[in-house]
C-alpha cells in the first residue's frame, strides 16, 4: 500500500526520480532561497521572485506554473504587483492567501520608495519622486489625477487625488485645485496624472489644463513646478519640454 502511494506520488515526476513531490518542492525552494540571499539583485528571474513571494501563501508545491501564468496575464512582473487584488484572484490558482501576499509586497514596494521622498525638498529628490510615481501609477487601467502640493521648502505637505478618469476642466477645476493650497498652507504643488496606453507623451488637453492651472496659481501665488506624466514606456515633465 506504501508503494503504491508512492508511485502516485511520484508518476508526475520525470524518468524515475526517486524524491517524493513534497520532497523535490522543498529542495528547490531551499535552492531558489539560496540563490536570493548569496546573489545580487538580478539573482532571480521574474517569474522567480514571483514564485518566492508566492511561498508564504502556498506551503508546499510548485509556484513555478503558476508565476509563469501570472506574468502571462498581466504582461510583465511589475503588472502583476501592480494589479487589484480582485483581477489577481481571477488567475486560476489564486486565492485569497496567494492574492494577499501578492498585495502586501506591492504595497511595501510603495511605502518604500514614498519614504524616500518624504520630508525631503521633492525638487532636489527628482529622481526618487519619479520612481515612487511610476511604482504606483505607471500600471493603472484607468487615467487618474494628482496635486502634490507643497510647502516652502518644497516639501511635500499632501498627495491629494484631484480626479479619476480624465484630465480636462469638466473633471478638473484650476481654482478648486488653487484652493486646495490655500486651505492646506501649500505655496507650490506638482501636477501628476497617468495614461494607461502607456505611451506618456502629453495630449493637447494636458498641455491646456496645465496652462490654466498654471496662470491660476500665479495669479494667487501658488507656483505650479511641473505636470509630470506617467506611463509603462515612461515619464514626461510638461516643464522639460517648455510647456509651462
Amino acid at each position: 500500500m506504501q508503494v503504491a502511494e508512492t508511485r502516485r506520488m511520484g508518476d508526475w515526476l520525470p524518468g524515475d526520480a526517486k524524491k517524493s513531490a513534497p520532497q523535490a518542492g522543498a529542495g528547490h525552494r531551499q535552492r531558489l532561497r539560496q540563490r536570493l540571499l548569496n546573489g545580487g539583485a538580478e539573482a532571480l528571474a521574474d517569474y522567480e521572485l514571483l514564485e518566492f513571494l508566492l511561498f508564504a501563501a502556498i506551503r508546499q508545491g510548485d509556484t513555478k506554473p503558476l508565476a509563469k501564468d501570472l506574468i502571462a496575464h498581466f504582461g510583465s512582473f511589475s503588472a502583476v504587483l501592480a494589479a487589484d487584488p480582485q483581477a489577481l484572484r481571477q488567475v486560476h490558482g489564486m486565492g485569497e492567501a496567494s492574492a494577499a501576499a501578492l498585495h502586501a509586497a506591492a504595497l511595501a514596494a510603495r511605502r518604500m520608495a514614498r519614504g524616500a521622498v518624504q520630508d525631503r525638498p521633492v525638487l532636489g529628490s527628482w529622481q526618487a519622486l519619479l520612481d515612487y510615481l511610476s511604482i504606483d501609477m505607471a500600471h493603472l487601467t484607468h487615467e487618474r489625477v494628482r496635486g502634490l502640493y507643497l510647502d516652502t521648502q518644497n516639501r511635500l505637505i499632501l498627495d491629494h487625488l484631484l480626479a479619476e478618469g480624465s484630465v480636462d476642466e469638466a473633471a478638473i477645476h484650476p481654482r478648486e485645485v488653487i484652493r486646495k493650497a490655500f486651505d492646506i498652507g501649500a505655496t507650490a504643488l506638482i501636477l501628476v496624472h497617468n495614461h494607461p496606453s502607456g505611451n506618456p507623451e502629453p495630449s493637447r488637453a494636458d498641455i491646456a489644463i496645465t496652462a490654466r492651472i498654471a496662470e491660476a496659481g500665479r495669479l494667487l501665488g501658488v507656483t505650479v513646478h511641473d505636470h509630470v506624466i506617467i506611463g509603462r514606456e515612461g515619464n514626461v515633465s510638461l516643464r522639460a519640454k517648455g510647456l509651462i
